[in-house]
């Protein structure tokens, strides 16, 4: 399965993105990562398959919204009230195997995409 992200950018404080992910076929959980420069990997928010539950980031609670059609194998990540401390490169993720109802750690995704890029500025 591959994934394809799109919809970063630049945006100002306080402004909104969303970004999209194109799955090429069936993953279960589908979550977005981000890696800010120096700081490693993690997870933002993920979506679990059937039940629709969602996992965030306590960064992220209230600001984010993680969501999922599973007709078009798209996952998209409504970002609102962004703040420069959410600066970084967005990746994409699809589950595999579902193992677990709703993976929440890298180790358990199967699948990346390329990421992109969401610069906040002040």
């Amino acid at each position: 399965v591959q994934l394809q992200a799109s919809g970063g950018g630049l945006v100002q404080a306080g402004g909104s993105l969303r970004l999209s992910c194109k799955a090429s076929g069936h993953t279960f959980s589908m979550g977005w990562f981000r890696q800010a420069p120096g700081k490693e990997r993690e997870i933002v928010a993920s979506v679990a398959w059937l039940s629709r539950a969602t996992y965030y980031a306590s960064s992220v609670k209230g600001r984010f919204t993680i969501s999922r059609d599973d007709a078009n194998n798209i996952v998209y990540l409504e970002m609102n009230n962004l703040k420069t401390e959410d600066t970084a490169v967005y990746y994409c993720a699809g589950e595999s195997d579902g193992r677990v109802a709703i993976a929440t750690a890298s180790e358990q995704y199967h699948y990346w995409g390329r990421g992109t890029l969401v610069t906040v500025s002040s």
